[in-house]
């Protein structure tokens, strides 16, 4: 699983921003100004100032001690589902076997007493286990815990239904969190964390129902995982996979090394509204052969700039994006609230380039270039069927690939300033392309047919929008650059109602 760079080749206290309303130029001198409306966008800071827990134990709560080594682990295994633990103010431990661990019971609830920290002295692997539904842990901090590389600390087993709100997870290595299906995630600090701030996998079943609102995810992947292990595609804020339905909204993604939102292999109907994406060292939002989105009224600034000029720098010709459609689309098949990817009312500012729509010719199920080489599309139900001969006609000709389609990019405000950015070229670019397919010699998908497809024919618009800055746009290829006028001109002709002022700034 996970990309590289040539499928790229490759609550909290709220603090409103308000950002002033956008208008730029039409291309012709004579032309009105058309408005677009910048979202009013709250930022959950919420790791600065967490709210505080109950100071005094619930009515029938269990206490639990922190004087006591093991004292929440064994009280849980005492006593009976659907109890309250209340954990004293003070740092809390487990055994020190590595595999020492709390393993909650159906509806059990772990509540934080002000200071209240479960620590794992970078001894216990895992904070919170099990297959038990509906835990909720909350005002609590999980900081310490040294899980190993793709495996998390609260709910390592992704187990169903648990709410984790106004908690802390920080400082620990794998993924602070992972994620079962109608997992709620609300007002927590996700903060630096080795590998992922929460890493939504499960290993058998898809994941559905999944809220992630509220939250402060920042400084993840302390470990730096894709330079121990090249092109992994493991690191980030926020990873998911195969999630079928997730909202979410209103959280503050920002500083981690890697890219900020994650969503990779077969992940449908996502709602991605009312957050701030900044300061990522990769990409805002990566959306990777997966179905159906709405990404709404936020607000992306000063992404990409580490990962897109260290490509430039090397003489890279690809335009990595700061939001990446990686073989991602609508798709009217899959069930979703929307049947295409909805893009619109968001605000990029001062990102190392735009929103880059990229299908890769080679990559699709049961080829060899499928790095998710396990992994089919959701239009097919075993790999195996696409084979030759029947991959070259229909209905598996299409539905053998994960196709960039059904892409709508309007009412958009693009500022960049290249003086902010600090760069010269390469960091200017919106993007629809696709490799020469090549490979392998069987692939009924070679030369430019994926090209000219993501180009011309796969329902990929931009309009309506607003540019203010230099912004050049790259067609079907990374060889073909083009200007404004030529991007509205025959035969693309897109961004139709966009205005453009082309001078730097704001």
């Amino acid at each position: 699983m996970g990309t590289n760079w040539r499928r790229w080749a490759l609550p909290a206290a709220l603090l409103a921003l308000a950002l002033p309303t956008a208008t730029g130029c039409k291309s012709t001198p004579d032309a009105l100004p058309k408005p677009t409306t910048a979202p009013a966008t709250a930022v959950a800071r919420v790791c600065a100032k967490p709210a505080a827990g109950p100071a005094t134990a619930p009515a029938g709560a269990v206490t639990v001690d922190p004087t006591v080594t093991g004292d929440l682990a064994a009280k849980t295994r005492s006593s009976p589902p659907n109890t309250t633990f209340w954990l004293r103010p003070g740092k809390h431990r487990l055994d020190r076997d590595r595999y020492a661990q709390v393993v909650p019971k159906k509806g059990d609830v772990y509540l934080g007493a002000p200071g209240a920290v479960l620590d794992g002295r970078r001894t216990n692997q895992y904070a919170f286990s099990g297959t038990a539904p509906d835990v909720a842990i909350r005002y609590l901090t999980v900081q310490g815990f040294a899980a190993p590389q793709n495996e998390g600390v609260v709910n390592h087993d992704s187990a169903d239904g648990w709410v984790i709100e106004h908690s802390t997870i920080q400082n620990n290595s794998g993924a602070g969190l992972m994620a079962g299906a109608r997992q709620q995630v609300r007002a927590s600090c996700l903060r630096a964390n080795g590998q992922y701030g929460m890493n939504a996998y499960k290993g058998s079943g898809r994941i559905s129902g999944l809220v992630l609102e509220g939250n402060e995810i920042t400084g993840n992947n302390t470990d730096d995982w894709e330079r121990r292990q090249s092109g992994c595609g493991c690191t980030g804020g926020v990873k998911f996979w195969a999630v079928d339905g997730a909202d979410v909204r209103g959280n503050w993604v920002h500083d981690n090394r890697g890219t900020g939102l994650w969503a990779d292999t077969n992940n449908n109907d996502f709602l991605i509204e009312d957050n701030v994406l900044e300061a990522n060292d990769g990409a805002a939002l990566i959306y990777e052969t997966s179905y159906n989105a709405v990404v709404r009224g936020n607000t992306i600034r000063r992404n990409n700039w580490v990962e897109g000029r260290k490509y430039a720098d090397r003489g890279d010709t690809f335009p990595f994006a700061t939001v990446y459609l990686s073989e991602s689309g609508g798709e009217p098949r899959v069930r979703a609230r929307t049947n295409k990817i909805d893009i619109y009312r968001n605000v990029l500012e001062d990102n190392w380039s735009g929103i880059t729509l990229w299908e890769n010719a080679d990559r699709f199920c049961n080829s060899p270039a499928n790095t998710s080489s396990g992994d089919c599309t959701l239009l097919v139900n075993s790999t195996k069927r696409c084979a030759q001969p029947a991959i070259a006609t229909a209905p598996l000709y299409a539905d053998c690939r994960w196709k960039t389609q059904r892409v709508d990019i309007h009412d958009n405000r693009f500022v960049l300033d290249k003086s902010v950015v600090d760069c010269t070229v390469k960091c200017d670019r919106m993007a629809v392309l696709a490799n020469y397919g090549t490979y392998p010699e069987w692939s009924p998908y070679q030369g430019e047919r994926v090209a000219e497809a993501i180009t011309g024919t796969q329902h990929n618009r931009w309009h309506d929008n607003v540019y203010v800055g230099p912004w050049s746009f790259v067609v079907h290829d990374p060889s073909r650059i083009l200007d404004s006028a030529q991007w509205q001109a025959a035969p693309y002709r897109q961004d139709a109602g966009s205005t453009f002022r082309t001078q730097d700034g704001g």
